[in-house]
């Protein structure tokens, strides 16, 4: 496979090709997800992306409590080569994690008190935008004004792209939205840390600020895609119990 290919999408491919061999039949339960990341010797959110590529190819399914099992034979279309680049949810904010916290640290050696100002006007916004939109727009201008605060035209286009490839990416959007409909919302109290290390002007300090916030986001997007499949679980019990509950009354 070529060298360009994604790491989650080499698991995607292999487990999709073991499928297809008959290795693994319609029915038969997978590995569990810690033995398929010890296995390829990858990390949690990487081998989640490619659990979920799979799920949106309709070759397997995670059934809380059960394990992930296989519901198709071969995969619907061939793969794009499109498809190769590809990104996923947790390869972007692993990305931004890297980018988003050096320029943190740069920003912190420039920004301007009008740039801060903006950005306690941003935390604002976040607040009242929390319930009705979960305040992402507040959230992307707030990074931005991070970014543009390095007066890097290079770094400001990286991470411009990096938050662009969320809605340009079907995996993105697909983990995101998992996320959102789970309670994803920009973390006012992490974001406060990260204005005071700019307001420090302490580089060091902006730069773990910024990167224990992107953590968290991933740590969200971990639990936000295993809590689905416990709802999921909890509503095919309510529905079995409320079906029992009506056979037992006539």
């Amino acid at each position: 496979m070529s060298d360009n290919v994604k790491l989650y999408r080499r698991i995607a491919d292999t487990v999709a090709d073991a499928i297809e061999a008959g290795q693994y039949k319609l029915g038969d339960r997978l590995p569990t997800e810690r033995e398929l990341a010890e296995q390829f010797g990858v990390s949690r959110p990487t081998l989640r992306e490619a659990m979920i590529a799979l799920e949106m190819l309709g070759m397997i399914e995670a059934r809380h409590g059960l394990g992930i099992y296989v519901t198709g034979a071969v995969r619907p279309v061939a793969p794009s080569p499109d498809m190769d680049f590809e990104i996923g949810a947790f390869e972007l904010i692993e990305a931004r994690r890297l980018f988003e916290g050096e320029a943190a640290a740069l920003a912190a050696t420039s920004i301007t008190d009008e740039q801060i100002a903006e950005l306690e006007g941003l935390l604002q916004r976040m607040h009242e935008e929390e319930e009705e939109h979960g305040g992402e727009a507040a959230d992307r201008d707030f990074h931005m004004i991070i970014a543009r605060a390095t007066g890097n035209g290079a770094i400001i286009a990286t991470i411009e792209n990096l938050w662009d490839w969320r809605n340009r990416s079907p995996l993105a959007r697909n983990i995101l939205t998992r996320a959102r409909g789970m309670g994803l919302e920009p973390r006012i109290v992490e974001h406060r840390r990260v204005v005071e290390a700019l307001k420090a002007r302490d580089p060091a300090a902006a730069r773990q600020a910024m990167r224990d916030h992107l953590e968290r986001v991933i740590d969200h997007l971990l639990h936000a895609t295993e809590t689905e499949a416990v709802q999921k679980a909890q509503q095919e019990t309510k529905a079995r119990r409320n079906a029992i509950a009506k056979r037992v009354a006539i």
